[in-house]
């Protein structure tokens, strides 16, 4: 089980802050096809990839990166400065 954590216009697209998660994936990538799977308002928050990015534990990290032993995924755009 990974706790899941959106932020954004990602939340606003899914209606949640946070869920818990149970998953079989073994990568990043593979965590955003089973949401993708699971409702339209998934699908439609993680259509594009190069709009996000990923922090696993709070820190920055890949698409490809491993899940094994997170405990926390959080989903946002990208910041930027000013």
């Amino acid at each position: 089980m990974v706790e899941v954590m959106y932020f954004a216009w990602v939340r606003e697209r899914i209606g949640e802050p946070r869920e818990k998660v149970e998953t079989t994936a073994t990568t990043v990538a593979g965590l955003v096809d089973e949401l993708r799977s699971r409702e339209p308002r998934y699908a439609e928050a993680f259509k594009d990839l190069s709009a996000l990015r990923v922090a696993l534990d709070q820190e920055l990290s890949d698409f490809d990166a491993p899940l094994a032993g997170v405990r926390e995924v959080a989903f946002f755009p990208p910041m930027t400065g000013g």
